[in-house]
């Protein structure tokens, strides 16, 4: 799972797999979230498997400013429609025990008791809070911490904190989903975190604008430099790489991963002033 997801906010111009040694066969399917999957077969052994995807993306970013809430759900608390909630229901679900109510605990903090609560702004704070207060750890172990762990830790992966705001946002009654791609700077200033590997982020679905962007790793509210290959309920379902295989007891095993992300060269500067012209209007 390692082609980036196409829509009208990002456009797949050119894609390209290579995997050496060559698999005898290699299928794409679309999973039930709609994410591209490629299945690879192998019939010969190998010391070493080698994937290699590049992918040429068109991404027009969306700014938090960007975000239209529909006039009934602008302040919290509010239901969903009767038309949506079907569709809504598996992604509201919690997926972690909290006997002791810790993870409501922490994210009722964000709901304003001296009056109304915005919904966006809301989210948008409980998104910085985590970037702010907890303590951003490169970690290679594979799976995630349970909510209960970072709160404890204060601390934890980019995959981490994005588990930790589900179940924080699914306490509140939204509908939240996890994402799994890959994070751009586009400015150099704004010192982003999770780059040269998959990262991962948050998706919420706010009525008027649906599933809206939210990055608890840098604090980003949007899109910006964020680039979607897989969303999915839960972690497990959104795996970059997985697959099973026969060796001897004394194989070594180990993986190394690197990302590279950057703007491609043909974009003229007109265009990025743009852009920051629009970001500054924001």
């Amino acid at each position: 799972m390692i082609r980036p997801r196409e829509g009208h906010d990002q456009r797949l111009i050119e894609s390209r797999l290579e995997i050496d040694p060559p698999p005898t066969e290699l299928r794409w399917l679309h999973d039930v979230f709609g994410n591209s999957v490629a299945i690879a077969r192998f019939d010969e052994r190998a010391a070493t498997l080698r994937v290699d995807s590049r992918a040429r993306v068109e991404h027009i970013p969306t700014e938090g400013c960007d975000v239209e809430v529909e006039a009934y759900a602008r302040c919290y608390p509010f239901t969903y429609s009767s038309e949506d909630m079907p569709d809504l229901l598996r992604s509201i679900e919690r997926d972690h025990g909290d006997l002791y109510r810790v993870v409501d605990d922490w994210a009722h903090r964000f709901v304003r008791s001296d009056g109304p609560t915005e919904t966006l702004a809301m989210l948008a704070e409980m998104t910085r809070a985590i970037k702010r207060e907890f303590t951003y750890v490169r970690r290679p172990e594979p799976g995630t911490q349970t909510p209960l762990e970072t709160l404890e830790s204060q601390g934890g992966s980019c995959r981490d904190f994005a588990v930790l705001m589900i179940e924080a946002a699914r306490a509140l009654g939204f509908a939240a989903r996890f994402v799994s791609g890959y994070v751009y700077s586009p400015r150099a200033d704004e010192d982003r975190v999770g780059g040269g590997n998959t990262h991962a982020w948050v998706r919420i679905f706010l009525p008027g604008s649906g599933w809206v962007e939210f990055d608890p790793t840098n604090g980003i509210v949007g899109s910006r430099g964020l680039v979607r290959v897989a969303v999915a309920r839960d972690p497990r379902q959104a795996v970059p790489l997985s697959g099973t295989w026969r060796g001897t007891p004394g194989s070594y095993i180990d993986m190394e991963v690197t990302v590279d992300v950057a703007m491609d060269p043909d974009v003229d500067d007109a265009g990025l002033e743009l852009d920051q012209q629009r970001r500054a209007q924001c």
